[in-house]
Formats: C-alpha cells, structure tokens, sequence
C-alpha cells in the first residue's frame, strides 16, 4: 500500500472515533411553575383548574378525582429536571395539591421558578 493510501486510511480511523452520536434535548409532559400553582385555590371547579394548569397529562379513569401533571427535561440523554403534581378533587372541586412545586409564599416560589425536583438535583439552565 502506497504512503498516500496508509495516511487516508489513517484519517478516516482517527475520524470514525471523533464521531459522538448527538443527543437532542427532550422535553416531555406539563410545565407548572410556582406562579401557576399560586393561582389555585381550593374550592375551584375542574374547567377552573383546568385553564390556570392546562390538561393534564395523566387522568386515570379508575380515580377520577385525580390529576397528574407530569414533567421531564432530558439534555445530552441524561435527566436533568423531573417534577410531578397530583391535583386531588373531592366534589368536583380542588380538595389539595401535591407533590414538588410549591404555592407561592413558599421561599422560591415568588419568583415563579419551578422548585428543585426531587431527589436534589437543580433545574436545567435553558
């Protein structure tokens, strides 16, 4: 093999390592910000929780007076944020909410940033 066939086959070895799949940024489910949770109150009717929230992305029709707002932001393949809030009806009006984004008052939550996810980790910076 000629020197000028050794170098391009060189070339097109050290190439194939450099080469790293890209990942994209995923973002999947509802984003709920404190600002949001802050509009609620209890007593409002499901078309009320409705419009300050969105849809929810998980409505289990063997428990009706549950929501499930689900929310994960994947970079480069890894989990980087995850929140999930649960808006519980009794009566067809808002009894409570749980789970990781807290109404305002609530340090942070003036701001209208989401609060940590569980597990400790900081939101991704976008």
């Amino acid at each position: 093999m000629s020197p000028r066939g050794i170098l391009l086959v060189a070339l097109l070895v050290a190439g194939c390592n450099a080469l790293v799949p890209y990942k994209m940024d995923i973002q999947q489910g509802n984003v709920v910000t404190q600002e949001m949770i802050s509009r609620l109150q209890p007593g409002m009717t499901r078309n009320q929780v409705r419009f300050t929230l969105g849809t929810p992305l998980v409505v289990d029709p063997f428990r009706s007076d549950r929501w499930d707002y689900v929310y994960r932001y994947t970079k480069q393949g890894a989990v980087t944020e995850q929140r999930r809030i649960v808006v519980v009806f009794k009566d067809d009006k808002l009894a409570r909410i749980e789970g990781n984004v807290v109404p305002a008052g609530a340090g942070e939550a003036r701001t209208g940033s989401p609060a940590p996810p569980a597990g400790g980790a900081q939101p991704a910076q976008r």
